[in-house]
């Protein structure tokens, strides 16, 4: 085997134990919130959706919307909120958007030159610490904004974001996908879920 070819796969051996440990590091997709200070969460007790939804396009209502909404309604039915259709005391809406991204990450690689004179390799290697390999990664990124407006305030009182990638898994799989990401911003709303005993 050549210079060349050992150097290609030690650094293929350190980009995947790299990822590796990066996808064992990932708990799923990074979440936010935040919340109006001012505002009594104990106080409301009925919620609906607003119409028509930032996920809805062109007069109707798309999967994800109905998607976004199940799993929406779950989460405050859950928190002792009742779902009606007339005169909500809270609206709850959505935004979502994908983007194409790109990750470029530069590691350290092994450098194993032929030294100053072409015959003592290995360690003899001029500059062995500034060797490294770049890798370019394509992804998609999705965020989800969830938002919750006090109607008689005409205020939001609440709004979550989850940032993270969409793998083909997830696309191929939604509903369960969407359901995991809103439980997940759901976790930072002011009212928890009461536990079960």
């Amino acid at each position: 085997m050549n210079k060349f070819s050992i150097r290609s796969l030690v650094t293929m051996v350190l980009a995947g134990a790299a990822w590796i440990i990066l996808s064992g590091c990932e708990s799923g997709p990074s979440v936010r919130a935040d919340f109006d200070k001012s505002a009594d969460f104990a106080q409301y007790k009925t919620f609906g959706f607003a119409s028509p939804l930032g996920t809805d396009r062109a007069g109707y209502k798309t999967i994800v919307s109905q998607y976004l909404t199940g799993a929406a309604r779950t989460e405050l039915e859950a928190r002792g909120l009742k779902y009606t259709e007339t005169s909500p005391q809270l609206i709850v809406n959505f935004n979502a958007k994908l983007s194409d991204k790109m990750r470029v990450d530069t590691m350290p690689a092994p450098a194993m030159g032929m030294g100053y004179y072409g015959y003592r390799g290995g360690f003899y290697s001029p500059w062995p610490a500034y060797a490294s390999d770049t890798v370019v990664t394509n992804y998609t990124e999705g965020t989800l904004n969830i938002d919750v407006v006090d109607i008689a305030r005409k205020q939001m009182i609440w709004e979550g974001v989850a940032v993270g990638s969409v793998s083909e898994k997830d696309s191929d799989k939604l509903q369960p996908a969407i359901q995991k990401v809103v439980a997940k911003v759901f976790e930072k709303y002011p009212v928890p879920k009461p536990s079960v005993k």
